[in-house]
């Protein structure tokens, strides 16, 4: 009876796949060509096969058509020493390539991995039967959208770095919109986005503000370096994360265009840390957060015990690395430099293992329940 449901279920969702990509109104825009991709910082996938890339250095959003690329099985890869293959692929060397970020689109699993060169240019990868193959950006089907007020080019933060790159700092798609989170060029820097798509001529975008735990003040500069589109106690909400490293639930319909929100903060997580990537996963009913760090292990978080906390952090957490709020358990994997979904409870990670090997691989899905 399990796999006869299973069954249903699976061909119910290849149906209603089917339907969206026949569905021409979510391409009518696009168009064969270059869409002038400066860099490459985020990427997500929506509907159809469209994989969004957020392009901070050109202050853009991109959208290009995939749902030509095959369906794979990837639900055991594994490449190892990835930082050398890809080194290797573009004849350089590790120091020359960074890897930016990661998205699988769940309609396939492909995967596809966004380099920063040290030439400048950017480069899209995509895993086919364990093998690194580059894909093509100067001749794709796509459309795109300018951000408006994007933080400047010659902004700089305290320490004089550059903060260009934070004009994207984390795209989700959802019901019609791509939300994104970034820097603005307006007082309240910190700016959450939503953008209808297919791209139109307006784009609604709020400042946001949030009490910083372990810093003891409310913020309004800090991006939002990585969130999620969710529901808590059944209310659309966006869970985000910020650096040092606070977590913050938004509802999603108090974020209104042109208007500064406060959020409320639900854990402070420890500092000396950012976030990196953030995924919502289900097994056997129940929903969990995962959470990869700069300087932490992957954490995970019940969705039950995100529910049950009504309250909000208001005072500083003074001990050092210390955390407060929401409870989480923190999972055998260090040096996670990449995360995303990988089916239906599954996730996959770009992992520094102990032995120095940069690696591509499943996470055991044992330790989600």
């Amino acid at each position: 009876m399990k796999t006869l449901i299973t069954l249903i279920i699976t061909s119910i969702l290849s149906f209603l796949v089917s339907q969206v990509q026949a569905n021409p109104s979510l391409k009518k825009d696009f168009k064969i060509g270059d869409p002038g991709i400066a860099s490459i910082h985020k990427m997500t996938f929506g509907p159809a096969g469209i994989l969004f890339i957020g392009d901070s250095k050109a202050a853009q959003v991109v959208a290009i058509d995939f749902s030509e690329h095959p369906t794979l099985d990837n639900s055991k890869v594994k490449l190892d020493n990835l930082d050398k293959l890809i080194s290797d692929m573009m004849g350089t060397t590790i120091d020359q390539i960074q890897i930016t970020d990661m998205a699988v689109n769940p309609a396939n699993n492909n995967i596809y991995l966004s380099i920063n060169h040290s030439s400048g240019v950017p480069i899209l990868l995509r895993v086919e039967d364990n093998v690194l193959k580059q894909v093509p950006l100067d001749n794709v089907s796509f459309s795109k959208t300018t951000l408006l007020d994007p933080i400047s080019e010659e902004a700089k933060d305290k320490r004089g770095r550059k903060l260009r790159k934070w004009a994207v700092a984390d795209i989700k798609y959802i019901d019609g919109k791509l939300l994104l989170s970034g820097l603005s060029n307006k007082e309240f820097a910190s700016t959450f986005r939503s953008i209808d798509f297919p791209f139109g001529d307006t784009q609604d975008y709020s400042s946001l503000e949030i009490y910083h735990a372990a810093h003891g003040k409310y913020e309004t500069h800090a991006p939002i370096k990585t969130f999620i589109p969710t529901t808590i106690n059944g209310k659309s909400q966006v869970l985000a994360g910020y650096t040092c490293t606070p977590l913050v639930i938004f509802p999603m319909n108090k974020i209104k265009s042109g208007e500064h929100h406060k959020g409320r903060t639900v854990a402070e997580l420890g500092s000396g840390n950012s976030p990196i990537d953030m995924i919502e996963i289900e097994n056997e009913g129940n929903r969990y957060l995962l959470i990869a760090n700069s300087n932490r292990a992957l954490m995970k978080m019940d969705f039950k015990d995100l529910e049950a906390y009504q309250g909000s952090l208001t005072k500083p957490v003074v001990k050092k690395g210390a955390a407060e709020g929401v409870e989480y358990v923190n999972l055998p994997y260090v040096n996670v430099q990449q995360l995303d979904r990988m089916g239906d409870n599954g996730f996959i990670i770009i992992q520094r293992e102990s032995s120095g090997n940069l690696a591509l691989k499943t996470g055991n899905s044992w330790w989600v329940k």
